[in-house]
């Protein structure tokens, strides 16, 4: 399940292997899933911005910083929603929740 301002769900595993440390995994599940979005989309810079963000805390910043930068302008122009960290934190949640 993914935050109510995503206009993509997180690919399953996503939030997850952030949440349990293998950010790289995070960073691959989320590039994979930016990368089956139509270029310049909305639900494309919203993947391509928590791509760019796990980049950073993992201390890949120049790199990350250009994801948020190619993802801001996108999102900026359509009055979209910036995703942070936070929501992946809050699809953890959501992901392990037994109904």
């Amino acid at each position: 399940m993914a935050h109510p301002d995503l206009k993509v769900s997180l690919p399953p595993g996503a939030a997850a292997a952030f949440a349990g440390g293998d950010e790289r995994r995070a960073a691959t599940l989320l590039a994979r899933a930016r990368d089956a979005q139509p270029p310049g989309s909305v639900a494309w810079a919203q993947l391509e911005r928590l791509y760019g963000l796990v980049l950073i805390h993992v201390q890949r910043e120049v790199e990350g910083t250009f994801a948020l930068e190619r993802a801001d302008a996108v999102l900026d122009a359509a009055g979209a929603a910036r995703p942070d960290l936070g929501w992946l934190v809050q699809a953890t949640s959501l992901e392990s929740r037994e109904w």
